[in-house]
């Protein structure tokens, strides 16, 4: 978490800072970061880098957090435009994801070099224990009329899935540099097996 010190600065010192910062987790991953090239880049002195984080995987999870809301908010967006629809909803949420220009080496970097941490922070999308309200909001938006569950664990375990096959295909997608259009049509076929169940009717 960022010190008080770092949230009280003048938006455009904490802008430059972040632009800084942001530039260094998109050319490395985190463990190959440096502080010195970020606080070249926002012309700071190293001791003012330190009373703003406690060192760079600080920083690092700060962005990623910030990132994470912003996708969170993205998929509440999309599910009141599908009207509750996961699956719509999952596909383009997902392109949403792949094509992210702003963040798209950020977010490489991030998921070519997950680790449990960095998991538990994208897992925040659909679970987050800090915001439950705004997860009870999502969850309220889902249309589970259509949905082969039984009740809230049912569902709990649904995203979980829908989850799990999302991250693994944008690691796919950036470990394989597959094309947008590849990437795209593999996490289709992979939703719709979900979605329309892998046993046949009558079997």
């Amino acid at each position: 978490m960022p010190k008080v010190t770092f949230i009280n600065l003048p938006d455009e010192k904490k802008q430059t800072l972040i632009v800084a910062m942001k530039k260094e987790f998109s050319r490395v991953p985190l463990y190959d970061a440096s502080i010195s090239n970020i606080i070249k880049s926002a012309n700071i002195p190293r001791g003012s880098f330190y009373q703003y984080f406690d060192d760079k995987e600080d920083a690092f999870f700060f962005l990623l957090n910030e990132l994470v809301k912003s996708i969170r908010n993205k998929f509440g967006v999309l599910l009141e435009k599908y009207n509750g629809d996961l699956f719509t909803t999952m596909i383009e949420f997902y392109q949403h994801i792949i094509m992210e220009e702003e963040d798209v080496h950020f977010l490489k970097n991030a998921f070519l070099n997950m680790t449990y941490k960095i998991e538990l922070s994208f897992s925040k999308i659909f679970k987050d224990q800090e915001s439950n309200g705004r997860l009870l909001e999502l969850v309220s938006l889902l249309n589970t009329s259509n949905l082969n569950i039984a009740n809230h664990k049912d569902l709990f375990h649904l995203l979980q899935i829908v989850f799990t096959i999302t991250l693994r295909n944008v690691v796919e997608k950036f470990a394989n540099e597959l094309s947008q259009e590849e990437a795209l049509a593999n996490y289709k076929i992979e939703m719709n097996l979900l979605k329309n169940g892998l046993v046949r009717k009558g079997s």
